[in-house]
């Protein structure tokens, strides 16, 4: 009778409220969406949503602008000059050349594909390949120069090859010409280089010596009055 009696004794009952608090705090938890972000714009993606937008943001604007084909194009120009030259004796500087302008045109295929100018903001890139454009286009028009002024006598190959670093030249050209789209329409930002506590600070002293100028304006405003006060007395 005495473990009936125990077996029959109710266990404490939950407090009220306890359960239905939890289950809502679940619900909202599973029921937050994620931010509205912005198509055009980076807004507050972080991570890899981030990086997601970059990526196609960055081989969009390379792809589109018509920077990659021209770039691909002059790095398949420099790869076949390469291999002309490869059944004839050539001079060092222009295999130089070559290969300096495939190291570079690899290295700006890979940064604008992989979107790494996105994070390395301090680097103005435009200008960078702007910069590397023009002096791509000038040593490949002089190794044409000395290509042809340092041999006598040119095979069939050399003449491909001297041709084809003339046409990779040519395309580094054509990509200067569609740089200069990134600078349309775009101002430049005065007071870059200044601190943001100095900027107020300036801000500050125009904004406290605007009212000096008004006081010396009614300085001299009423110093032709007392001449008039004297007449006055007289």
């Amino acid at each position: 009778m005495a473990d009936k009696g125990k077996k029959g004794k109710p266990g404490p009952a939950p407090a009220p409220g306890t359960a239905p608090a939890a289950a809502k705090t679940e619900e909202k938890k599973e029921e937050k969406p994620k931010s509205v972000q912005p198509k055009d714009e980076v807004g507050t993606r972080k991570g890899c949503r981030r990086y997601r937008w970059e990526f196609k943001d960055s081989n969009r604007e390379f792809w589109v602008m018509g920077h990659a084909e021209v770039k691909i194009l002059s790095l398949g120009c420099l790869i076949g000059s390469l291999i002309m030259f490869t059944g004839t004796t050539v001079h060092p500087l222009l295999t130089l050349i070559i290969t300096m302008e495939l190291s570079i045109f690899c290295f700006f295929i890979i940064v604008y594909t992989f979107a790494i100018q996105r994070y390395m903001s301090f680097i103005l890139w435009p200008i960078s390949d702007l910069l590397n454009d023009l002096f791509a286009c000038g040593f490949l028009g002089w190794a044409v120069y000395f290509a042809v002024t340092s041999r006598q006598t040119m095979p069939l190959h050399y003449v491909i090859a001297v041709v084809l670093i003339g046409v990779a030249g040519l395309f580094a050209l054509i990509d200067v010409c569609l740089q200069r789209k990134h600078f349309k329409g775009k101002k430049v930002r005065r007071n870059v280089l200044i601190p943001p506590g100095k900027e107020k600070e300036g801000e500050k002293a125009k904004e406290g010596g605007k009212p000096g100028e008004g006081d010396k304006g009614k300085d001299k405003g009423a110093a032709p009055a007392a001449p008039a006060a004297k007449g006055g007395k007289k």
